[in-house]
């Protein structure tokens, strides 16, 4: 049985919002119906702003087993991977509204894809960060040298 701490969401949250990310850009191109980017994008800020993101409020409704007994995914991991999908879908809606579909396209595949990879079990935003979280550890002890 796995643990889950305060700082931790169950696996099967995180997925089920990285399908939803997926399956809403997949129906915007194949539709051309920007609306459905929304989906995804006001649940995200919901989840940034509020602590409440309505996807995986719903998607609790249907696990079976206690929140402990599923796999936890990191809370600051996810809300960092979170703001990157957020900037993305909203880079992608505007510029589909504003008619830059090269730029409309481009993010919203960045989106996508990374969902998508993330599912798989890659996750983009993690390696990001964990770079990130290095070059700032060097760079800090650099300046500690002088």
């Amino acid at each position: 049985m796995m643990k889950q701490t305060p700082g931790s969401i169950p696996r099967p949250l995180v997925r089920t919002n990285q399908w939803v990310i997926v399956l809403s850009v997949a129906a915007t191109w194949v539709t051309g119906w920007i609306w459905f980017l929304l989906i995804p994008l006001i649940s995200g800020l919901l989840g940034l702003f509020f602590h409440f993101n309505p996807i995986m409020r719903f998607a609790k409704l249907f696990l079976r087993k206690p929140l402990s007994a599923y796999k936890p995914e990191d809370r600051d991991q996810q809300k960092f991977n979170q703001t990157i999908a957020v900037s993305c879908l909203a880079i992608g809606f505007v510029s589909y509204l504003l008619h830059w579909t090269v730029i409309a396209v481009l993010f919203t595949a960045i989106v996508g894809l990374a969902a998508f990879i993330a599912i798989l079990g890659f996750c983009i935003g993690c390696f990001i960060h964990y770079q990130w979280s290095q070059y700032r550890h060097r760079r800090k002890s650099r300046i500690g040298q002088f």
